[in-house]
């Protein structure tokens, strides 16, 4: 049921009157007094997401399927997502994934992207954000049009840290494949010393990632500092369930932060669609890619929602424009904005700290595994690296086996690297579940 409207008292009324009973009382009354309100013995309430678990598995149980645990991460991350996201996005009058061509008749639809916006710009510390992109690899790629045009192309070259996200690396490259573009820093173990090292008058970027692909987290003031002195841009890629715990990109010094939604009540749905967000301060604002939604007043001086600052776009500046992209996840965006309003301040930083405390719990216990080794001791947030006592795929098909999905095998994107394994835990794994992979791994 998706909705509940109570009777009025006259309908009531009406009601036992056409089966002639006067009252509610009169309508139990067949009902044996001692059998009207049983003392039931239920058991003791239960949060949504444990609910959700139980039924899950009653129904696994029925069908005979299987459930598996996942810590597959990389990027795409197994988060809960409340029932009324999914109630929410399915109405009638913003169910549509596209961008409102017409979009001053679409107040509902403007309302949510620009509180979306809002959330955005508070959750990772920035004074504007787009209406989304359509992915965070997309956003990224959009962060170096961006940074170049606000140099107005006199500057060519952009630093991009080897601990970025390999896919979001490989959009990059494709976006600007055939532009005057130097792409650096990315190929290889360049450490952020070293990307320090590679600033230059020439540089117009340099972007990291935070927490990074390997789930650590990373000091960069030296680097703010010397992007700062350089007048160079700082882009931080971000987790947004991070943000609600660790200082915010806008904290540390980010002049454009970008990343991937999906974490904010957006299913994994078998890799997409997901959700790009873009942000930035105001005095870039003008070079943003994508659409930006306005707050006004109409003539009748009601608040109104309004598409801004588009005449940057294909509708007037066209090949003069930075970007031309201007298609949003609109009801991804949608679905996000239901969540961080619904989770507010304090239910996302219970998210994050789940997150937090589950991932250091499953580190301690893997690395007490003879064979296994948590790669390092930089703090990392809900991934982490182990390094194996065989090939991760050897070990992820025993894992399958066992009604587990094994961690991301790095040797995919790293040569060398067929033995490390990156492990996502979230707030959905439980206890028992991270047990159950200890031991697999112990036997496998």
């Amino acid at each position: 049921m998706t909705g509940y409207i109570p009777h009025t008292d006259q309908e009531r009324a009406e009601m036992l009157a056409a089966i002639g009973v006067d009252s509610l009382d009169g309508l139990f009354s067949p009902v044996p007094s001692d059998k009207r309100f049983p003392e039931l013995q239920l058991p003791a309430p239960m949060s949504e997401m444990d609910i959700v678990r139980e039924m899950t598995a009653m129904s696994s149980y029925a069908t005979n399927s299987q459930e598996y645990a996942t810590f597959l991460g990389a990027g795409a991350y197994h988060h809960f997502s409340p029932s009324i996201v999914n109630h929410m996005i399915l109405r009638g009058e913003f169910l549509t994934a596209y961008t409102p061509y017409q979009p001053e008749v679409s107040q509902g639809t403007l309302q949510a992207v620009f509180e979306f916006q809002s959330m955005i710009c508070a959750l990772v510390g920035m004074e504007a954000a787009n209406a989304s992109h359509y992915d965070g690899a997309t956003s990224l790629a959009e962060a170096v049009t961006m940074a170049i045009d606000v140099h107005r192309g006199k500057r060519k070259k952009v630093v991009l840290s080897p601990a970025i996200n390999p896919q979001y690396l490989k959009v990059v490259e494709t976006y600007h494949q055939h532009r005057d573009v130097k792409l650096v820093g990315y190929k290889g173990n360049a450490t952020i010393p070293d990307l320090v090292d590679m600033i230059d008058e020439n540089t117009a970027m340099v972007a990291v990632q935070y927490p990074d692909f390997f789930g650590r987290i990373q000091d960069f003031t030296d680097l703010a500092k010397a992007a700062k002195e350089h007048k160079v841009l700082l882009c931080i890629i971000t987790d947004p369930i991070a943000c609600a715990i660790l200082k915010s990109p806008g904290e540390l010094g980010a002049d454009i932060v970008v990343g991937e939604g999906q974490s904010l009540g957006i299913p994994l749905s078998f890799g997409g669609p997901y959700l790009g967000f873009f942000a930035t301060n105001l005095k870039n604002v003008r070079k943003i890619a994508g659409r930006i939604v306005g707050e006004t007043k109409d003539a009748d001086d009601n608040r109104a929602y309004v598409m801004t600052l588009r005449p940057r776009e294909q509708d007037i500046r066209r090949e003069k424009a930075s970007s031309n992209i201007c298609t949003n996840q609109g009801l991804m965006a949608l679905a996000s904005s239901v969540y961080m309003s619904l989770m507010g301040k304090h239910g996302m930083q219970q998210v994050a700290k789940l997150c937090w405390h589950k991932a250091h719990y499953a580190a301690i216990e893997i690395n007490k595994l003879d064979g296994y080794s948590v790669a390092d001791d930089t703090p990392f947030f809900k991934e982490f690296v182990v390094t194996c006592p065989k090939p991760v795929k050897e070990i992820n098909a025993t894992l399958i086996e066992k009604g587990i999905i094994g961690g991301y095998d790095l040797g995919r994107d790293f040569a060398g690297r067929e033995k490390d394994m990156l492990v996502a835990v979230t707030e959905m794994n439980t206890k028992q579940e991270i047990d159950a992979l200890v031991t697999a791994l112990r036997e496998a």
